[in-house]
């Protein structure tokens, strides 16, 4: 599994942190996500297609196939 996070498109809301905070983290300066890990162990997986799916921007993106 891949991560992206397309920053112009982040509203910032930070729900993904709270899902997966292994994986996601936000600047204390803007509140945009970045990634702590772009590919994420199983364990991390299903916590991070949730985010994906509750992200209110779609600003996260996941690719399952690497």
């Amino acid at each position: 599994m891949k991560v992206h996070v397309d920053e112009a498109k982040c509203c910032g809301a930070g729900q993904c942190v709270l899902i997966a905070p292994e994986v996601f983290d936000q600047r204390d300066e803007d509140g945009i996500v970045v990634l702590l890990d772009t590919e994420p162990t199983p364990p991390h997986h299903p916590a991070v297609r949730e985010a994906a799916a509750v992200c209110p921007a779609a600003a996260i993106t996941v690719d399952d196939e690497t």
